[in-house]
């Protein structure tokens, strides 16, 4: 039992002396008590004083227990008394400890059995430490009434650049687990978070540089000191722990030495690439943990197999494996506390082998879904540099503006021509487990986002307007008579045999209009063009572009027809056109030097209410 005088008249705060030492745990010395209590804040305006402050430690041998350091500890119940009331009160207190220890020798017995097992021990001291458990949520003395919502988080490489990014992202993170009060000082609206997990890219361009290394190694030169500079500045900008530098400084020595390797053998295979990028994410998690526990977030780094991401072999490209959201969920159930923050690598995991993989493009979003599925988590939270999903591309339509809702399959489609949203296939364990994915911005977290789930918004006539620039138009027309068998056989036939995969298609009994993208190789389609040549004339029309509308296909007429108005008014052609496959796509080709204008265009009829040749809605112009 402890005691803690204060002087009248005193300015210190009841509540906040009541939940600091409610907390406390100290070793069984002389030491002055009061030295445990030494947390002076702007929160609790306590100012620790000597002259002020004195204390007086009660002996109690039965809350003692050994801990892994054999060090004795024991919790503390902290009274607020007057100078006047002390005598009295210890008088009061030095009878119950007579009739504690009274107590205690016919415990004695029991106790010596219970500590024969110290797991048991530890699991019963730790049931006593701990009274927030005989409370709910909601309820717990000093906590706030607003519930929580559990997250998974995921920051890209661009918000973790340097440690101005890194101390952004950090404090954003504390900030959501409790939102400050507004510029009046009035209680935050915002809804508390406990993030269960925080998902982190490589720093920057740290991925880049560390696939640049390689090919200079097997060239014969090692360096990394770019990549030294970064992380150990960021350390030394923060003053982290000395474990951190060491334990970077020990990811970095690895990644040179492996490079070494590399020099040597004059040998890179997708194996070693994925080990060699891995360290980007590896340094960055321990940066971010460290960082987040120095402003008082409870947090610890882990490399992304620990937490139990599994993969396939397909090294540069690997899957999850079938049972990963199980594993997953069992790890985290077993060896992480739900209120310290799990900082994560992402896009890397471990293949049954035991070597590292990475999951391709999307990888540290699908990280984020797969833990945020196994969790059970209320929305998954990803956050970048723009607020949310936009209506188009910012950087060409200044009025672009955020989409509050979007379904899975509008989000999938805006992914595939072009858009930056989450890659579909990092959206398929949110999907399956039914839970939002929440797009943010990191420099504007105050923005609600962009949410995409089940629904979207079915009320929308049209949700974005995206594009797909440097593709080729491929015209592919029978040589054969009309109704002949096996046309559209022999031409699909050729792209699998030339592994060239299309865009768009549209089709007619005698003729194929697809598009390729830029990515496709010219000897590629000049040899898909040769065995063509057999059964059909091919045209080729390059410079051109895929504007594609996401919408809502079941009022397919009223867009079509705003659509080619505007098209036909300021001379833009169409070329080909594709509706009906996906019922949220609508996909126009044009000359790519048009591209820009028509989406202005479409933009300003859709979104900005300046349609110049009038929306058509329901068949009439608005």
């Amino acid at each position: 039992m402890m005691f803690i005088n204060r002087p009248t008249g005193g300015d210190g705060s009841l509540a906040a002396f009541l939940l600091i030492a409610s907390a406390a745990m100290f070793p069984t010395t002389n030491t002055n008590v009061v030295d445990a209590f030494r947390v002076p804040s702007s929160d609790n305006r306590i100012m620790y004083n000597r002259r002020s402050l004195t204390g007086t430690y009660i002996d109690d041998d039965r809350g003692i227990i050994s801990s892994p350091q054999s060090r004795f500890k024991r919790s503390a119940l902290l009274f607020m008394v007057g100078e006047e009331e002390e005598g009295e009160v210890q008088e009061e207190m030095q009878e119950e400890e007579e009739e504690e220890d009274e107590a205690t020798e016919d415990d004695d017995s029991t106790d010596s059995e219970e500590a024969d097992d110290p797991a048991e021990a530890v699991t019963s001291y730790k049931s006593k430490l701990n009274p927030r458990r005989a409370f709910p949520a909601a309820a717990r003395p000093g906590s706030s009434a607003t519930p929580r919502i559990d997250v998974t988080m995921k920051f890209g490489g661009s918000s973790l650049a340097n440690s101005e990014c890194v101390d952004r992202v950090t404090k954003l993170i504390r900030d959501r687990i409790r939102p400050p009060p507004d510029e009046d000082g009035n209680a935050s609206e915002e809804v508390p978070v406990r993030p269960r997990a925080v998902i982190c890219s490589a720093m920057g361009k740290t991925t880049n540089s560390l696939l640049a290394a390689g090919e200079m190694a097997l060239e014969g030169r090692v360096d990394v000191e770019a990549l030294r500079t970064l992380h150990l500045q960021t350390i030394r900008d923060f003053d982290l722990p000395p474990t951190t530098q060491n334990e970077v400084e020990r990811l970095l020595d690895e990644c040179q030495d492996m490079l070494n390797g590399v020099r040597l053998i004059q040998e890179l295979s997708p194996k070693s690439l994925d080990q060699l990028v891995s360290y980007g994410e590896r340094c960055s998690v321990r940066i971010v943990a460290a960082r987040l526990n120095q402003i008082g977030v409870p947090a610890q780094a882990f490399d992304a197999w620990d937490v139990g991401v599994m993969t396939d072999d397909n090294y540069g490209d690997a899957k999850l494996m079938d049972g990963t959201i199980d594993v997953i969920k069992e790890r985290f159930a077993s060896r992480i506390d739900p209120d310290v923050v799990a900082v994560v690598t992402g896009f890397i995991g471990h293949n049954t082998k035991g070597r590292i993989t990475t999951l391709g493009r999307g990888g540290s979003d699908l990280t984020a879904t797969a833990i945020g599925a196994a969790l059970k988590v209320h929305e998954v939270q990803v956050w970048k540099d723009v607020d949310g999903i936009l209506t188009a591309d910012p950087r060409l339509v200044e009025n672009a503006i955020p989409v509050s809702q979007v379904s899975y399959d509008e989000a999938s489609e805006l992914a595939y021509f072009g858009a930056q949203v989450l890659h579909p296939i990092a959206m398929q364990p949110a999907l399956k487990a039914d839970i939002p994915v929440r797009v943010k911005n990191s420099y504007n977290p105050s923005a609600p986002g962009s949410v995409i789930d089940k629904t979207g918004n079915p009320d929308r006539m049209v949700t974005a307007i995206t594009c797909k620039r440097g593709v080729t138009l491929m015209d592919i027309r029978s040589l054969q008579m009309l109704g002949a068998y096996g046309f559209l056989g022999a031409v699909f036939g050729c792209f699998e045999k030339n592994k060239i995969s299309v865009d768009v298609l549209a089709s007619s009994e005698v003729s194929v209009s697809v598009t390729l993208d830029k990515k496709q190789r010219e000897e590629d389609i000049d040899a898909l063009c040769r065995d063509l040549g057999s059964c059909a004339e091919v045209e080729l029309h390059r410079g051109r572009a895929i504007l594609t509308l996401i919408a809502d296909v079941g009022r397919s007429s009223d867009v079509l027809a705003t659509v080619f108005r505007s098209f036909s008014a300021h001379g833009i052609k169409v070329e080909m056109m594709s509706q009906g496959a996906s019922k949220v796509n609508i996909s126009f080709i044009v000359r790519e030097d048009q591209i820009d204008d028509a989406i202005l265009k479409l933009h300003s009829c859709f979104f900005e209410d300046k349609c110049d040749v009038g929306m058509i809605e329901s068949g009439q112009i608005l």
